[in-house]
């Protein structure tokens, strides 16, 4: 397939800019399909809107995103599903009469440019891009910007034809091109699933503006890539400005057909910082000849530090407390729609709900989310640990071509880099590859002028300062015949007995996922939770019985998690996923599209996520009356102040304590508290409450019935 130049551009841009015009290419466009990559279809008798998916379109297409993976089939030949005879080394077997999808267009440009360039944000599976029936280039990125440079295929005084062609399904691509892999995944979704847009500008330009903010002198280093495409030698000025400081300009020279990297250091004395708390963002303003480019940043610096195994936000210790998107799930989801593409829905998903959840941070799950999910990251104060998508386990690698991969990372990076909440890269989910170890991430960490941490998902970290995701899966030892867990061998733990990690480090961890709980929205147990509930509540128990006890389970290890200090990072997993019957994981939504979560979830996690945890290291069911025993309260502080306040424990109606208790900054510590039980038989609630002036209480509970 043939390959293009890319032309890197800021992922965030006015509509408008002094010498710059993007012409936004989103709404309904007609679609056809076909089994041959060319040509084209004759007919485009079906509209979907971009950015969406092709399983909107109307009228619908039939068997539209039925494919099974190379990932799926490994599955289920290990689950005894499928016979050895189904594997397959190919990216997995369509089951759809199509190969690919074509949308089509047309515009108007409104004044002539030296220079037009098509960016088509994300794409999949692969774009190809035709222009006024001449053919412009592919890009074979699933999960990254494609820019085409169409100037010369522009018809700049009347209408234009535009037409991209996409896979049908990731076996559209080549074998060694990254196309998506996930264990779990069902349904593979195309579709132009980020915005589309024209950019118009003059010569020279500017490529690419990377900000790496300095906050030991309060600076940021610019670095900026520019482009003359003419066939004359051009002198100009580079003049940068975050306003209200002074701007600063420097004088260029680019020999025709010269891409050349500049770097400057602006002062930028008494700059706010970027905080989740505060999420104070700039703007800096690049000026080169005719082109001016706009870039949103924030003044933050965030990594982790082996020896202290926590993260550090700008400086100060930081723990990070969130969960998981698997957007792409959720694409599969019958209730998906238009939803991750309307931003009052996104809002509410990633603003007003992990306040709710006292969240700081998200791990966007094995995929990308659209450019309008990281912008509103900014400016809500999240931290995102940002995932590749690549789930392949430990065993088996596809063949993927080192190169595509390099360049496809870059082109990662080179989307998010300036987005202050883009916080971790992470390579992939439970991989151990050696060509991600040995030959990608080496060659593209020092591209970051932030130097941001990475997780490399089950391999050992690269960098020093990296991180280590781990998934303690206590209940998942219920599904085995064999296996036992229960919440009271919590009591004598202070981690996971074992790592999920696939080998032991002395690095920060972040645990990512925990759980092995999830429930269906309708309240039944998914396919990795069959075998759990009917182990802890038996075959006939009520969707109630078990929303309460996943409510209250998950919230205990959450406590757990927090009060041992183990992690400098506890997410939940998840957040937003598919529900449908036969899914092996789900989320919390009792209404997904009203974005109303089960209440049971709101009630008990929310309390265990809170800045000062609370965990009471009490899990027996039963106690008998009158019974004197030493209860052990720990807390957590996660703010850098101290706090001081009142905790008390009590039997709900029935005896209590209370004492007046003091955190230092980032403290934690452990009280023993005698507590007589109830002398009256029945199911009663232990509860410790944590009380400070002028802010919401935290509250630990347990469920315990006293004996006869």
């Amino acid at each position: 397939m043939r390959r293009i130049c890319l032309i890197w551009l800021c992922p965030l841009v006015l509509h408008a800019a002094a010498g710059r015009v993007t012409l936004s290419l989103n709404g309904d466009w007609r679609v056809g399909e076909s089994v041959a990559a060319e040509p084209a279809p004759a007919e485009f008798g079906h509209t979907a809107a971009v950015p969406g998916l092709t399983n909107q379109a109307q009228p619908a297409f039939p068997d539209v995103d039925r494919f099974d993976s190379r990932e799926f089939i490994q599955t289920s030949i290990r689950e005894k599903r499928l016979p050895e005879s189904a594997r397959v080394e190919t990216a997995g077997v369509p089951r759809q009469s199509r190969n690919y999808f074509w949308y089509r267009r047309s515009f108007r440009v409104p004044e002539r440019k030296p220079v037009a360039m098509l960016r088509v944000a994300k794409a999949q599976f692969g774009t190809a891009v035709w222009l006024n029936g001449k053919k412009v280039g592919e890009h074979l990125g699933c999960f990254t910007a494609g820019y085409f440079d169409v100037t010369t295929f522009v018809n700049w005084g009347g209408e234009n034809d535009l037409v991209i062609r996409i896979g049908a399904h990731p076996a559209a691509l080549p074998v060694w091109a990254p196309a998506g892999t996930d264990f779990e995944k069902y349904k593979w979704t195309p579709g132009i699933y980020d915005n589309v847009s024209l950019i118009l500008t003059g010569l020279p330009y500017v490529e690419s503006v990377q900000v790496g903010p300095r906050l030991s002198d309060s600076s940021a280093v610019v670095e900026t890539v520019l482009v003359n495409l003419g066939r004359r030698p051009v002198s100009t000025q580079l003049v940068q400005q975050v306003k209200p400081w002074k701007a600063q300009a420097l004088a260029v020279t680019l020999q025709p057909g010269e891409r050349k990297t500049v770097q400057q250091t602006l002062p930028l004395p008494g700059a706010k910082l970027w905080t989740p708390e505060e999420p104070n963002l700039h703007w800096l303003e690049t000026g080169v000849g005719e082109d001016t480019l706009r870039t949103r940043f924030g003044m933050r610096e965030f990594h982790f530090d082996s020896a202290t195994k926590r993260a550090y936000l700008n400086g100060k210790i930081y723990f990070l407390r969130g969960s998981n998107i698997t957007l792409h799930r959720f694409f599969e989801d019958p209730l998906c729609k238009r939803h991750p593409w309307e931003e009052a829905w996104v809002r509410k998903l990633l603003v007003e709900g992990p306040k709710q959840m006292n969240w700081n941070a998200f791990r966007f799950c094995i995929g990308p989310a659209p450019e309008l999910w990281f912008d509103i990251a900014d400016e809500a104060g999240l931290l995102i640990q940002n995932e590749f998508f690549i789930w392949n386990g430990r065993e088996y690698f596809p063949p993927y071509k080192s190169d595509e991969l390099i360049t496809q990372y870059k082109e990662w990076m080179r989307d998010h880099w300036n987005h202050p909440s883009q916080a971790i890269w992470d390579a992939s989910n439970e991989t151990d590859s050696a060509m991600l170890r040995e030959q990608v991430i080496p060659q593209v960490r020092k591209l970051d002028l932030s130097n941001r941490p990475w997780d490399n998902g089950y391999a050992v970290p690269m960098g020093f300062d990296d991180a280590v995701e781990d998934h303690p899966y206590l209940f998942s030892a219920l599904t085995r015949p064999e296996g036992n867990f229960s919440m009271t061998q919590l009591e004598r733990m202070t981690g996971a007995k074992t790592t999920n990690a696939g080998h032991p480090s002395a690095h920060a961890v972040i645990a990512n996922e925990y759980g092995w709980l999830w429930l269906n929205r309708d309240g039944t147990p998914t396919l990795l939770t069959e075998k759990v509930y009917e182990r802890l509540l038996g075959k006939n128990a009520t969707p109630q019985q078990r929303f309460e006890l996943y409510a209250y389970d998950l919230a205990g290890l959450t406590e757990f998690w927090r009060a041992h200090r183990n992690f400098a990072g506890v997410l939940h997993f998840t957040w937003l996923t598919c529900s449908y019957p036969g899914v092996k994981t789900s989320d919390h939504w009792r209404d997904v599209e009203k974005l109303e979560l089960e209440p049971n979830f709101a009630d008990w996690v929310r309390e265990s996520f809170r800045p000062l945890g609370v965990y009471i290291n009490f899990w027996q069911p039963t106690l008998k009356p009158g019974e004197t025993r030493n209860y052990a309260v720990m807390m957590v502080n996660d703010e850098g102040a101290p706090v001081k306040g009142q905790l008390r424990l009590e039997f709900v109606d029935g005896p209590s304590k209370e004492f007046a208790f003091e955190l230092p900054a980032y403290g934690a510590h452990t009280w023993q508290l005698p507590l007589v039980s109830p002398t009256a038989a029945g199911h009663t609630m232990l509860k410790a409450t944590a009380r400070v002036e002028g802010r919401a209480e935290t509250i630990s509970r347990r469920k315990v019935q006293v004996l006869p």
